[in-house]
C-alpha cells in the first residue's frame, strides 16, 4: 500500500515523452462558450462566477490595478480546474508540482513588485523601513523586511501545494484503508467509505478555496504595489 503512496505525483509521459503540458492546457478547453444571443443556464451561471469573483478581488483596486483583473480571473480558473480535474481517479494533479506553482507565482510577484517600484518608488522603498524605527535596529530590519519580499512568491507555491499534496494523500491512505478493510469488516468499512465520502467533499472545498487563496494574495501584493 505504500508503495504506490507518492505515484499519482510523478509527472506523467507519453512514449517517453512528458505529459504534463498537454494536461495542463486540457482545463480550459472544458470551460463552455456561447456564441448565441441568449445563453444557457451552464453559461449564465458560470459569467455570473466570474463577474461575483472578479467584482470581489477587484473593489480594492484602482484603475491601474483593474487592468490585471482578465488575468487574475484566468489564474483562478485555471487553477480552480486543475484542482478538481486532479480528484478524478488516475488522474495527475499539476498543482501538486512545486515547480509548476512557482512558476505561476514568481512571475505574477516580480511583475506586482516591478510594478510598485516603477510607479510608487517612495512608497515601496517605505515599506523596508517603518516610521519611528530606532536607529540601531534600522540594519536589521531593512534586511528582515528584504527577506519578508522575497520569500512570498515561495509562500504561494508552497501553502498550494502543500494543501492539495495533503489532501490527495490523505484520500489515498482512506482509500487503500477501505479496500484492504472490505475483506475483513463490513462494518468498518462502511465507516471509512463514508469518512471518505464526506473527505472527497472537503476537498472538493479545498479545491476551490486554495485556487481562490492564491489569487487572492497575488491581489493584495499588487495592491500593495499599484
Amino acid at each position: 500500500m505504500s508503495e504506490n503512496l507518492f505515484a499519482s505525483f510523478i509527472a506523467p509521459t507519453i512514449l517517453g515523452l512528458p505529459a504534463a503540458v498537454l494536461i495542463i492546457l486540457f482545463p480550459p478547453l472544458l470551460i463552455p462558450t456561447s456564441k448565441y444571443l441568449i445563453n444557457n443556464r451552464l453559461i449564465t451561471t458560470q459569467q455570473w462566477l466570474i463577474k461575483l469573483t472578479s467584482k470581489q478581488m477587484m473593489a480594492m483596486h484602482n484603475t491601474k490595478g483593474r487592468t490585471w483583473s482578465l488575468m487574475l480571473v484566468s489564474l483562478i480558473i485555471f487553477i480552480a480546474t486543475t484542482n478538481l480535474l486532479g480528484l478524478l481517479p488516475h488522474s495527475f494533479t499539476p498543482t501538486t508540482q512545486l515547480s509548476m506553482n512557482l512558476a505561476m507565482a514568481v512571475p505574477l510577484w516580480a511583475g506586482a513588485v516591478i510594478m510598485g517600484f516603477r510607479s510608487k518608488i517612495k512608497n515601496a522603498l517605505a515599506h523596508f523601513l517603518p516610521q519611528g524605527t530606532p536607529t540601531p535596529l534600522i540594519p536589521m530590519l531593512v534586511i528582515i523586511e528584504t527577506i519578508s519580499l522575497l520569500i512570498q512568491p515561495m509562500a504561494l507555491a508552497v501553502r498550494l501545494t502543500a494543501n492539495i499534496t495533503a489532501g490527495h494523500l490523505l484520500m489515498h491512505l482512506i482509500g487503500s484503508a477501505t479496500l484492504a478493510m472490505s475483506t475483513i469488516n463490513l462494518p468498518s468499512t462502511l465507516i471509512i467509505f463514508t469518512i471518505l465520502i464526506l473527505l472527497t467533499i472537503l476537498e472538493i472545498a479545498v479545491a476551490l478555496i486554495q485556487a481562490y487563496v492564491f489569487t487572492l494574495l497575488v491581489s493584495l501584493y499588487l495592491h500593495d504595489n499599484t
